[in-house]
């Protein structure tokens, strides 16, 4: 199939709409965002505003009763604002966080969270990861016992974007000690519930605008009727099905934020001289550069080939991991790539492309590391059991 052909014309004028929200009220602020180390809340409440953040949820509930190729289109556009730390904290809130609670949760939980959450009311955060537990979901060590109408939730939580800010988190625990994933459980938690506390906001390598932060429980008392889904226990395959859209947005944003640099990175090329004449006129320069825009079109039709399969009714994992994966691989290269271009100006916090370069490097870590994806890969193809 033809990638064009998932978007129609009503996708692109949302690409336009999305891009103008961007050029106009993000990208004149990231320098100072980026530099004071957190984004204002009002990024949340305008995209609710503008019904950007339940572009692919039901009517019912606030959303727009679109489909997932609208909601990835404004995720990969975000990827033009300059940094990558707008957009993934603001798929945290469309991709991550909402996407179980809006397939499983109650009507109650719909209407408490999901509802404020896509008209920027109410922002989420997803606590999965743990201090001793990333990758392997069913180890996770946060427990949840049910005492009367209440499941009280001890432990803590490790790298949760949006943690400071958060009014809610979809939280995974354990309610079956021992039982593994059979165990894993999905409530959502009010983070003014008494319990709980920041225990630091971590300082990171890049995503410097987006708060990430690390959470403690002691003996939280969370509503029965907060947890997701009919019955304990059905976490582990409601994670599952919700990671698939978070990887798929993880390419989307790699694609944006690498589309961006690479055209700030042409422009330099064409500006800047050396040896009486544009550096882009060089051969070494001009094909490092068609490289990388032929990595990052291969990435792009594989990502868009997948959505276009997600849209026709399927469910293949196999190529959302390869996309997430071989388009946060093209990212770190191209943004390489770029860096290298600019030479020691490159490597200096105050040129965008170094932050490209930092802000790169994480997407090949969360939502499933490149070696996770390759598991996943590899069993979906029968490579392995």
């Amino acid at each position: 199939m033809t990638t064009h052909a998932i978007f129609t014309d009503e996708h692109e004028a949302l690409r336009a709409s999305v891009r103008r929200f961007v050029d106009t009220e993000l990208r004149p602020f990231v320098d100072e965002w980026e530099e004071a180390g957190f984004f204002p809340d009002e990024v949340f409440h305008r995209s609710g505003e503008l019904g950007f953040l339940g572009l692919h949820y039901p009517e019912a509930w606030g959303g727009s009763g679109g489909d997932l190729a609208s909601s990835l289109v404004f995720i990969e556009e975000l990827g033009h604002c300059g940094c990558g730390a707008i957009p993934m904290a603001v798929a945290v809130q469309t991709h991550m966080c909402t996407p179980a609670l809006a397939e499983f949760g109650s009507d109650f939980l719909r209407e408490r969270y999901l509802r404020p959450a896509i008209s920027g009311e109410k922002i989420g955060a997803i606590a999965l990861t743990e201090p001793d537990a990333g990758s392997d979901v069913a180890g996770i060590a946060t427990r949840a016992t049910l005492d009367g109408d209440s499941w009280v939730l001890n432990g803590s939580k490790m790298f949760i974007t949006n943690g400071t800010r958060a009014h809610f988190l979809t939280l995974a625990a354990q309610t079956e000690p021992g039982a593994r994933h059979h165990g894993v459980t999905l409530f959502v938690v009010d983070t003014d519930l008494a319990g709980i506390s920041i225990s630091r906001k971590l300082d990171k390598l890049g995503m410097r605008s987006s708060d990430t932060a690390e959470i403690r429980f002691e003996d939280v008392r969370v509503p029965a009727a907060n947890l997701i889904g009919d019955d304990p226990g059905q976490g582990f395959s409601q994670l599952s099905w919700q990671l698939q859209y978070e990887r798929l947005s993880g390419a989307a944003q790699s694609l944006g934020q690498a589309d961006e640099v690479l055209a700030r990175t042409i422009e330099y090329a064409r500006q800047r001289h050396a040896f009486g004449r544009a550096i882009a006129d060089n051969q070494v320069i001009a094909h490092m550069l068609a490289d990388a825009a032929t990595e990052l079109a291969a990435a792009r039709a594989l990502t868009y080939d997948t959505i276009w399969r997600v849209q026709q009714g399927q469910f293949p994992v196999a190529e959302i991991s390869m996309a997430k994966k071989y388009a946060a691989q093209v990212q770190n290269r191209l943004a390489d790539t770029c860096l290298q271009i600019f030479g020691g100006y490159g490597y200096l916090n105050e040129e965008p492309v170094s932050r490209a370069w930092r802000d790169a490097r994480l997407q090949r870590i969360g939502a499933g590391t490149d070696e996770i994806m390759n598991e996943v890969i590899a069993k979906r193809l029968g490579i392995r059991s």
